[in-house]
């Protein structure tokens, strides 16, 4: 039985576009990621995005405040910070991979279809040498949402999560827009996403709690895999997962699909964010 067989539900399209939008600005990423959902309506085809932040950038998710960050200081430091249109905690970008999917919902729960996504990044990774699972249970996020040392998404772990050992490498969030949902979610490539620590708006002794749980609960690629990740390799074993779990044909896609809206919403980003 292959991986796609273990679920009683999968999409209904077989065609998949696949697309790296390279390394963009914070406001970019997130209306690009939200004009494929807009896009999925007129096509129908499910999309597998890969991108990157430049600058570095702080995401929050759509429930939280911003004032959880400092933000003068990750101005002062050119750090971006935006809201996400999903939910989750705050994420420091940058060094890792993104991926984000749009995909019809298919009468798949949030559960379901979060496993199964987590399931083709786990079987895609595997190819490279990576060994991951998913998580087996979930923090009650209701209690900690309150907790000022869990703002960092890596401090917690939900069911399905990528782990290692019990260590979370890929935080991922999902929102589901009618009957398309959207999930995205940061592969960790490398240790830099732990300097969120320093733009906390948190007292010294929550800040270093804070430190000592992503120190605990969050293992990258390149510590998995006894060497340095590489992100086109990274990126070739996720789109190998999705073709072993959702029966993904990529063969349609070429590069950057949708030149236009790819040009237009760079050109709505830089106006945006002064870059």
């Amino acid at each position: 039985m292959n991986a796609s067989e273990r679920f009683t539900h999968s999409p209904a399209s077989r065609e998949w576009f696949s697309v790296d939008t390279g390394d963009q600005p914070g406001d970019f990423n997130m209306k690009y990621d939200v004009g494929l959902v807009e896009e999925f309506r007129i096509t129908g085809v499910p999309v597998l995005r890969f991108y990157g932040w430049k600058p570095h950038c702080i995401s929050l998710g759509r429930n939280q405040d911003l004032s959880d960050i400092d933000l003068k200081l990750a101005r002062a430091d050119g750090i971006d910070v935006v809201k996400r249109p999903t939910g989750g905690k705050a994420v420091l970008h940058a060094d890792e991979l993104t991926y984000s999917v749009v995909m019809e919902v298919n009468g798949l729960s949030v559960n379901d279809s979060y496993n199964m996504i987590s399931t083709a990044l786990v079987e895609g990774v595997r190819t490279i040498g990576a060994r991951l699972g998913l998580s087996q249970s979930s923090a009650d996020f209701r209690k900690l949402f309150r907790d000022p040392t869990t703002i960092p998404c890596f401090s917690t772990s939900a069911v399905y999560e990528v782990e290692y050992l019990g260590r979370k490498v890929v935080g991922s969030a999902q929102h589901r827009f009618g009957d398309v949902l959207l999930q995205h979610g940061s592969i960790l490539i490398g240790e830099a996403h732990k300097n969120i620590i320093r733009y906390l708006a948190v007292e010294d002794t929550v800040r270093a709690k804070s430190r000592e749980d992503l120190d605990a609960h969050t293992a990258t690629l390149t510590e998995v895999l006894g060497r340095r990740a590489d992100r086109n390799e990274t990126m070739e074993a996720v789109r190998r997962g999705f073709e072993s779990v959702f029966g993904a044909d990529f063969s349609t896609s070429t590069g950057v699909r949708n030149t236009g809206m790819f040009e237009t919403q760079s050109r709505k980003s830089k106006r945006t964010s002064g870059i």
